[in-house]
């Protein structure tokens, strides 16, 4: 079972506004500020309407401080206060054999073994010692299974999250 990737990812979380030339402070959504810095366009709907082109971008505090072409004021910049960014698909660099986790969602989990299903993937959630995944099971309920070796043999696209 594989899913139809989307040609726009969120990437990333208008914060504020910072000084008084009209950058924002990001939220980034990517592996790392640096990866978030390096694209170059960023749209504010996911079917790449409301395009902004990134004129700087530098990692700040675990965030970015981002410049867009033509917001040029405080005023400006408040206005994408809260905005979900978003970018092309090929903006994001992916490691050859690695899924990024938008493509993960929706997965069937399934045993292993004998393939049995035990739900599917909803969503991913950083913690501390290692990722958790939300699996929601066929009854509604959600579980959670700690993305760890002891636990997740592998995820494939075809097949989904075996465990």
């Amino acid at each position: 079972m594989t899913n139809t990737p989307a040609p726009f990812l969120e990437c990333g979380k208008v914060l504020s506004t910072h000084g008084v030339r009209g950058a924002v402070k990001a939220e980034c959504w990517c592996d790392s500020p640096a990866v978030f810095c390096r694209i170059g366009e960023m749209f504010l709907t996911s079917d790449g309407r409301g395009a902004l082109t990134v004129v700087s971008a530098s990692p700040y505090k675990g965030m970015a401080l981002v410049t867009f072409a033509g917001i040029s004021s405080p005023e400006e910049a408040l206005r994408l206060k809260g905005k979900t960014l978003f970018c092309r698909r090929e903006a994001i660099p992916v490691a050859p054999g690695a899924m990024l986790l938008a493509d993960m969602i929706g997965l069937p989990v399934r045993d292993a073994r004998d393939g049995r299903l035990y739900g599917t993937l909803t969503d991913v959630t950083d913690a501390p010692a290692s990722a958790l995944y939300t699996v929601t099971t066929p009854d509604g309920k959600e579980v959670l299974l700690p993305a760890v070796p002891a636990f997740v043999s592998r995820v494939d696209p075809a097949e989904g999250v075996l465990v």
